[in-house]
């Protein structure tokens, strides 16, 4: 892999103070000489980029360089320098580095940030990212959020350095929804859970009173649909994030599970089971009508747009075991996908568009795999004694899945498209079925 660096640029962004915050950038100054910067993959091995992050100063500077510095060394395309092993100092940001003593440590990337309280109460932040072998900046950016959304500029930081140095998007400003378990296997207990992608500020946004299955994230809003079981009843809910508000999607003949938003965030597709039969349908959300997509003899569930929202991938038995399918959105042209052996499930298609990931399983073992919209190119990227349930982060780069081994909970798990960064998600407690909410504004 290449850690591309491109043109430096100053720039500005403002936070507002609701929970998402609307972001604003506008160039501050001319942008300086290209100064290419490279990390590779050698022989399956990757070997990081390494980056120093200087304590920031400020009243929430320290806390802002520590997750800033988590959020790089967990993509595992960035080496954090111990803050120990650093000889120069004090920095300043507005002050050019001493760039040999950096060099002296291996350092190839320093940042140098600052923080303080305006009159106004709001918390301004700024930084600048060095090349210190091209003994020049690449980067500075200014936030300016009320002090609680602290961690929000953290976030934004280590997107823009991510950005700059891979030439790809960043994913760290970022939730997940997952089902948070509790209580013994025979008695288990499944509530809505979020938090920030890097385990903080965990909320449980139900009461247990039903089990929660299936939730996703709307790709053009902070809005969640997900499935809720109860005693003699199945029922699909949207709730806005922000707002709290929760409405359920109608009534239905029959028990619905699995829904999933279009790209455009207008229409849920969703399963429903009738006397065993298992069809696709589709619901748009504006005026609350809904069409059958499917109406073969057999189980199609797990429907998932592509972006552009012209098909669906799903998963069917119709040949005899679960495999991967796709169809167009109105349900015609189905053309099966998975040519391998073993069992397909749970397909995602990447915000991208360029790979659908899936669950496999075969071997007696569970795999998360990718493989183009064609089914060309097929590729496990990790597997296990169970694992299933892929989301991708919004950049189309990362994975995150639920892995569980004999007589362990289940925990979050992420592995890059690569499959060579593999890591538990930073949540400590018992969770399934995450979904990657698309970048805060």
């Amino acid at each position: 892999m290449r850690l591309i660096a491109l043109f430096a640029a100053m720039t500005s962004l403002v936070l507002s103070s609701v929970a998402v915050p609307t972001v604003a950038q506008t160039p501050a100054t001319p942008p300086a000489a290209d100064a290419p910067i490279e990390g590779e993959v050698t022989e399956g091995v990757i070997r990081p980029y390494p980056i120093a992050i200087a304590p920031f100063s400020g009243p929430h500077g320290a806390d802002i360089a520590k997750v800033v510095a988590a959020d790089l060394e967990r993509s595992g395309y960035f080496q954090v320098i111990d803050p120990n092993a650093f000889i120069q100092r004090n920095l300043d940001v507005s002050v050019t580095p001493a760039f040999d003593a950096w060099r002296q440590i291996n350092a190839q990337g320093l940042v140098i940030g600052a923080d303080v309280l305006d009159a106004d109460g709001r918390l301004r932040s700024n930084f600048r990212l060095w090349d210190i072998y091209g003994q020049q900046q690449l980067l500075g950016i200014q936030f300016t959020a009320t002090p609680e959304n602290w961690r929000r500029i953290a976030h934004k930081i280590a997107d823009a350095i991510y950005e700059k140095l891979t030439g790809e998007k960043g994913y760290f400003d970022t939730r997940i929804v997952f089902v948070a378990e509790s209580g013994p296997k025979t008695k288990r207990v499944k509530r809505l859970g979020l938090m920030d992608q890097d385990g903080a500020n965990p909320q449980y946004l139900t009461d247990g009173s039903c089990q929660v299955m299936t939730p996703r994230f709307s790709s053009t809003s902070q809005e969640v649909t997900y499935m809720c079981l109860g005693d003699n009843y199945a029922r699909i809910y949207l709730l806005n994030l922000d707002t709290r508000r929760q409405e359920r999607l109608g009534e239905f003949n029959g028990v619905v599970f699995a829904p999933r938003f279009s790209p455009d965030g207008t229409k849920v597709v969703f399963s429903v089971e009738r006397a065993g039969n298992v069809d696709l349908m589709m619901m748009n959300l504006r005026t609350r009508s809904t069409s059958r997509l499917t109406s073969d003899p057999s189980i199609d569930t797990s429907g998932s747009f592509s972006p552009d929202g012209r098909l669906i991938v799903f998963n069917s038995d119709r040949g005899g075991s679960p495999q991967l399918y796709v169809m167009n959105a109105d349900g015609s042209g189905v053309r099966r996908i998975s040519q391998g052996g073993g069992r397909y499930h749970t397909p995602v298609w990447s915000p991208r568009g360029d790979w659908i990931a899936f669950t496999k399983q075969a071997g007696g073992r569970f795999s998360i795999g990718v493989m183009r919209p064609d089914g060309s190119g097929e590729r496990l990227l990790t597997s296990s004694y169970f694992e299933e349930g892929p989301s991708w982060a919004p950049n189309g780069r990362y994975i995150m899945f639920h892995r569980e081994a004999p007589g362990v909970n289940p925990r979050l798990w992420y592995v890059d498209l690569s499959g060579r960064v593999e890591r538990q998600a930073p949540y400590s407690g018992s969770a399934s079925d995450p979904a990657w909410s698309p970048l805060l504004d």
